[in-house]
């Protein structure tokens, strides 16, 4: 008896009506499809379009050794216990010379892998900066669309420059140890700037006091709040300051900082600084309750839907990206002409620029045609 192929827009139909009646293994086929771009990828994107944003993501980034998988560990296991289904990506670094990667992350994370509730995804950079994977946006939406609650993305670790994990969740949470540095380094650009909510892990360590009081004093003065409701010294009575709280505060940008981080406004959100000790579980429902109130800000305020109207619009740009890339470099018409091009650039007669204009306008038909076909009906495919 001959046996015959499935026809692939059949076989992905089939695994879309599985991955919406909730089946795990279905899951863990669209992840793989998604990751690896494999045929069909765009397909079963476009199916979970329509039900993205139900479920929130949480970036979590810091430097290596400051316990990001341990803490991923204890929010999972905080929010299994609320009842509600984590997805987590765990980003990993790869090898630039063999272009392996040892998934740590996910052996780490032994003590929730059981957990029917819990999807962990281990995806290596395969050579992207940022500190995320190419595809970590597209997996989160696909576990958006499989109806998690709450999405947690890890980053590679790698420093000041990961800042990728920003625009792809809701909240960032940035993770720090005592030997992240000396209070100059909390004064850079970069990872500092990107954080919604602190923490200090493996607090009962030295000098994790001085590194809370260092990320406040950073905050008071980027905020401005140093000296601004101090009145001008000149004819003024500070013994008749109306608010001498506030004076107090002001005249303490750490305290300032400190005092605004708890204040629950619509206007502004000031990150607060808290301390934890992961691998104890110390200090994971102070986490929750501010992740919780920043979500609550980003609704109030409308900056959860510019963020999300932003995340669209970056996609977009990307998928034209990709495309582009794809449809010029694996066309070997355009590879030959380029070629041809190269005598003249080396000569000198021709520039990389007027090269560039004239593959651009012989690849019009090229790039302008569509790629995309929707996923056929899934009626009549049983499960």
């Amino acid at each position: 008896m001959s046996m015959t192929t499935v026809p692939t827009d059949v076989a992905l139909a089939r695994l879309l009506e599985q991955f919406r009646a909730g089946k795990p293994a279905a899951l863990a086929r669209a992840v793989s499809i998604v990751e690896n771009h494999r045929a069909g990828f765009e397909q079963l994107l476009a199916a979970q379009h329509a039900v993205l944003g139900r479920a929130r993501r949480i970036g979590i980034t810091g430097p290596p050794g400051a316990g990001k998988s341990t803490l991923t560990t204890r929010l999972a296991k905080y929010y299994r216990a609320l009842g509600l289904r984590v997805g987590i990506v765990a980003v990993d670094p790869t090898s630039p010379f063999t272009g392996g990667a040892l998934l740590g992350d996910r052996i780490r994370m032994e003590e929730i892998a059981l957990d029917p509730g819990v999807f962990i995804r281990s995806m290596a950079t395969r050579g992207s900066l940022g500190g995320l994977a190419t595809a970590t946006r597209e997996v989160c939406d696909i576990l958006d669309g499989f109806g998690m609650d709450v999405i947690i993305i890890e980053t590679v670790g790698v420093g000041q420059s990961e800042l990728d994990v920003a625009r792809a969740a809701d909240s960032t949470l940035v993770v720090l140890v005592p030997e992240s540095g000396d209070s100059i380094q909390t004064l850079k650009a970069g990872v500092m700037e990107i954080a919604d909510v602190y923490t200090v892990n493996k607090a009962d360590r030295p000098g994790a006091d001085r590194l809370r009081n260092d990320i406040e004093l950073m905050l008071g003065l980027r905020a401005g709040a140093a000296l601004q409701n101090v009145p001008a010294h000149h004819g003024v009575d500070l013994r008749a300051a109306p608010d001498r709280d506030a004076l107090r505060d002001a005249m303490n940008p750490a305290r300032a900082a400190r005092a605004a981080a708890r204040a629950e406004t619509p206007e502004q959100w000031t990150p607060p600084v808290l301390r934890s000790v992961a691998a104890q579980d110390e200090g994971i429902p102070e986490i929750v309750e501010s992740l919780d109130r920043h979500f609550r800000y980003l609704e109030r305020s409308g900056e959860l839907r510019a963020r999300r109207r932003a995340r669209l619009k970056e996609r977009v740009m990307e998928v034209v990206e990709q495309q582009v890339r794809q449809r010029l470099w694996r066309d070997a018409a355009t590879l030959a002409w380029l070629e041809d091009q190269l005598d003249g650039l080396e000569r000198g007669t021709l520039v990389p620029f007027a090269v560039a204009d004239a593959l651009r306008a012989r690849s019009t038909a090229l790039l302008t045609g569509a790629s995309f076909a929707p996923l056929p009906s899934t009626s009549g495919i049983s499960a």
